[in-house]
């Protein structure tokens, strides 16, 4: 028997996955082991499941082994890219805060809270805003109410067309 060559791709099978990763990390937990023998290498390997659960090989201590990784990636100069890596994070992740804050306290205004520090301009920016989204809100219940009513007189077109059909069959007069 022959086996398939496996597309490399998402398993959309909840059950068919699992059972494809139980599978293959016994099989990389394996492999794992074996090039830790037969070549005295130091591995450590962790895989954490998709439900979280943490699955971990290593031929000897597996925390000295993240602690020589890590002196390793200092030696290489890999410490001072994460690092430059983790303050654009933060960078980024200060700039998101204070697009939130700003978008809260526009919500708040347009929900009219947080009116009173409010100047005339930013009060008349507000009123401006809450009369464009009127116009807009206006026009699609305008479309909505005109595509409802276009549907209700296709549906009695076929009401009357069904009542004509009817009294010419009972033989009752057209009115």
């Amino acid at each position: 028997m022959v086996r398939g060559k496996t597309q490399i791709k998402r398993i959309e099978n909840a059950a068919s996955r699992q059972v494809a990763f139980s599978k293959r990390r016994n099989g990389l937990l394996k492999k794992a082991f074996e090039l830790s023998v037969l070549c005295d290498a130091e591995v450590a390997l962790i895989v954490f499941s998709p439900r979280g659960k943490l699955y971990e090989f290593s031929s000897s201590s597996i925390s000295k082994t993240i602690e020589r990784y890590q002196k390793r990636g200092k030696d290489l100069g890999l410490g001072s890219k994460s690092q430059e890596t983790m303050q654009h994070v933060k960078e980024d992740a200060s700039s998101l805060a204070k697009k939130i804050e700003l978008l809260d306290a526009s919500k708040r205004k347009l929900l009219g809270d947080g009116l009173e520090v409010c100047s005339i301009d930013e009060l008349q920016q507000v009123e401006n805003q809450l009369e464009r989204s009127l116009i807009k809100i206006r026009e699609k219940k305008s479309q909505l109410y005109g595509e409802h009513i276009e549907q209700l007189r296709k549906q009695e077109r076929g009401l009357l067309e069904e009542n004509a059909k009817l009294r010419e069959k009972c033989g009752m007069p057209l009115q």
